[in-house]
């Protein structure tokens, strides 16, 4: 019984949310640089064991494609291929950033420490990405 990770990928930086052992919340964990990706999973998945991989499924407001909808695709499809002991599957993330970027006023968090702190923005968009997958289970 395994961890469930969750990946918002984006161009320059990648956020990564994480369940807890029980599979009953989801925590950000960090922000890499997207070129990082597959050696930190890598990493990772030697030292927790992880049974299933959650994507951010990019789609415009109105359900068409979006410039990383490719990506995220074809990252899927190499996770597949590489950890085919992984149920890898893809959550729609639509508002998730606008939905961090709420978490993190709502927090308290300065505009100007929204600004700079953008990498906060990517995990915890992942980790909205993760509770919205935990809570179709």
């Amino acid at each position: 019984m395994g961890r469930v990770i969750a990946i918002d990928l984006g161009t320059k930086r990648t956020g990564i949310a994480v369940t807890d052992i029980l599979k009953i919340t989801a925590n950000p964990l960090e922000t890499i640089h997207s070129k990082d990706l597959l050696s930190y999973l890598e990493d990772y998945f030697q030292k927790e064991e992880v049974e299933t991989i959650v994507i951010g499924h990019p789609k415009s407001m109105d359900g068409k494609d979006t410039n990383m909808t490719k990506p995220a695709l074809k990252l899927k499809k190499d996770l597949e291929k590489k950890y085919a002991d992984k149920k890898v599957v893809l959550v729609d993330e639509r508002f998730t950033s606008k939905m961090a970027m709420q978490s993190m006023i709502t927090m308290g968090s300065k505009r100007k420490d929204r600004k700079e702190k953008a990498g906060n923005l990517d995990k915890i968009s992942a980790a909205i990405i993760l509770q919205t997958y935990l809570d179709q289970l």
